[in-house]
C-alpha cells in the first residue's frame, strides 16, 4: 500500500510540473489517503504484535 501512495505522489509531482493542476491535486489527495491508511494498518499491526508477545518462561 505504501508503494501505491508513492506512485500517486510521483504522478502528482509530474502532473504538477506539466501544469495539470486538477490531475495533480487528485493524485496528491489519493496518495495522502493511501499513506494514512498504510500508517493506521502499520500501527494496528505493531500494537497487535506487541500484545501477542509472550513473557519470559518461568523457571
Amino acid at each position: 500500500m505504501l508503494y501505491w501512495a508513492l506512485v500517486f505522489l510521483v504522478i502528482a509531482v509530474v502532473a504538477g510540473l506539466l501544469g495539470f493542476g486538477g490531475v495533480a491535486s487528485t493524485a496528491a489527495g489519493i496518495a495522502q489517503v493511501l499513506f494514512f491508511v498504510f500508517l493506521i494498518v502499520f500501527v494496528v499491526a505493531l500494537v497487535m504484535g506487541l500484545m501477542s508477545r509472550r513473557g519470559p518462561p518461568a523457571i
